[in-house]
């Protein structure tokens, strides 16, 4: 018997105008949490793919227990107990949670002797004793879509366990989940590496590779660097291994000078009475105005809010003074005002068209011509200065957005707000699920903007990113505001005493 429960070996994955994986190697030991680590497009979601059928390997080998298998689909994968909870879930959530479990696989029974149906009584007990095994009290018949991101999340979870999975793939695990949920989320991957199970895990958060880890493998640019036991590591060693060189600074060195107020929002307050209400905050021409709150604070539905995706009761919006009737998202574009939401895949990309098309998406109206005619040879230059501009790594403009990393279509994102030219720009999570390097990227663009006299608004979930990158910050806590913190004085301590803040 071989050591490793699984071994990939000199594998190669290509794709038109792109080396996604350039012979790479990956072992993986029974009861241990390997953490697979890189930059955005470095390759680590990719040689998952392959690992689990998704897509097919140009050259490489897979070996389990040592002896060398084939795996041509995610069926053949699971029936050699290979499992893997992705990123960007897909749940049913109209069928029930034991019905999501055993999908594709669902237990049968012979009905009249003879006419093979679903036997739901076995589905149902199997599927609550695994829920039990995963922590999760929950009424298998429950629909799915009556739970949270999270609690989904464990469902997936439950159904690779309820495979008697011998190597289980978390990708971004914890992307959504509060720190209650990850806790959470770790008590059941031990459970897992008691049982012998070998789970890569592939996560931006370094807290959680050194804390989970048992051993970790860094890629970079579709290449494999090496393998170290987790003991030991530090932060810095493994984004000097992860990007290639040393960053000395997390955060680049910023410019922007703030003015006068040209952005104020009075007394708004949500429609929904569990929302936010009577907030009042103005940003300065040239400033970044940091958004901190635990989850629930009603900080992006805030922002939709102003941005014209939610209704509102009361509150009014000015720009120089000028108040603003925004009624729809197009209302705010038309008024310069742009918003990155936080679902990057869910209301952001269009994943099926092309670089240019993403781009190009919310300025089309600049580029017609005698009412009916889009100048192509206009909107590619424009997409071309883009590209450029914003350093985005695509083989072409005709790329598929959706074959990006994710760190590249945040940058064709903000392209497309740039694109319109905006004086103010909403960023909700600008940096949620994409590497350090690249984290670095738009940090800098960021600056960039408010050093050009942008007003920036920036929601984010980590504090040392507000305390970075903020001007001020603003906290909010059960959908009010609860103070303002100048940039330089900000600590996670002041930040966390006004995030606490609840009403009696």
């Amino acid at each position: 018997m071989s050591e490793y429960v699984l071994e990939m070996k000199d594998v190669y994955k290509a794709f038109p105008g792109v080396v996604a994986l350039d012979h790479v190697k990956l072992q993986l030991k029974p009861g241990t949490v390997h953490a697979l680590m890189g930059e955005n497009g470095a390759g680590k979601s990719t040689l998952m793919k392959c690992m689990f059928g998704i897509y097919t390997m140009d050259e490489g080998e897979i070996f389990i227990d040592g002896e060398k298998v084939e795996i041509h689909n995610p069926s053949e994968a699971l029936e050699k107990g290979i499992a893997m909870v992705h990123q960007e879930l897909q749940p049913i959530p109209a069928r029930t949670i034991g019905e999501n479990i055993y999908l594709g696989r669902y237990p049968m029974k012979k009905a009249l002797g003879f006419i093979p149906v679903v036997d739901h009584e076995k589905m149902y007990s199997d599927a609550e004793r695994v829920l039990k095994e995963v922590r999760m009290d929950f009424d298998p018949k429950m629909k799915l879509g009556e739970l949270s991101v999270s609690q989904m999340q464990s469902v997936e979870i439950a159904k690779a366990v309820s495979a008697n999975c011998r190597v289980l793939i978390l990708d971004e695990p914890t992307s959504s989940l509060t720190q209650n949920e990850v806790e959470a989320l770790f008590r059941i991957v031990e459970d897992l590496k008691a049982k012998g199970v070998a789970i890569v895990y592939i996560s931006h958060k370094m807290d959680e590779i050194l804390r989970i880890s048992d051993e970790v493998t860094i890629m970079r640019d579709g290449h494999y660097i090496g393998t170290w036991e987790a003991k030991g590591l530090t932060t810095d060693f493994i984004i000097t291994k992860m990007v290639g060189r040393e960053l000395t600074n997390l955060y680049p060195e910023r410019f922007n000078v703030p003015e006068e107020v040209v952005f104020e929002v009075e007394d708004f307050t949500s429609i929904n009475p569990k929302s936010f209400r009577h907030v009042n905050f103005n940003v300065r021409k040239g400033e970044i105005l940091g958004v901190a709150g635990l989850v629930g604070a009603q900080r992006t539905e805030l922002m939709e809010g102003i941005f014209g995706i939610r209704s509102k009761t009361s509150g009014t919006v000015k720009y120089k003074g000028k108040e603003l009737t925004i009624k729809q998202p197009k209302d705010a574009i038309d008024n310069g005002i742009a918003m990155l939401t936080e679902d990057r895949r869910g209301t952001g990309i269009l994943g099926v068209l092309s670089v240019a098309d993403n781009i190009s998406i919310a300025s089309l109206n600049q580029y017609v011509e005698h009412g009916i005619v889009l100048n192509n040879k206009k909107i590619e230059a424009l997409v071309q200065e883009n590209i450029k501009t914003m350093n985005t790594k695509t083989p072409s403009s005709k790329t598929p957005i959706q074959s990006l990393s994710g760190g590249n279509q945040q940058k064709v994102l903000i392209g497309r707000w740039l694109a319109n030219n905006p004086d103010v720009l909403i960023l909700d999570e600008p940096t949620r699920g994409i590497d350090v390097g690249a984290k670095y990227e738009i940090y800098t663009i960021i600056a960039d903007l408010a050093k050009q006299g942008k007003s920036i608004i920036m929601i984010s979930s980590e504090m040392a990113e507000l305390i970075g990158m903020s001007d001020r910050i603003m906290v909010m806590c059960d959908g009010r505001v609860t103070g303002f913190i100048d940039g330089k004085d900000a600590t996670q301590e002041k930040i966390m005493a006004l995030a606490t803040q609840f009403e009696a």
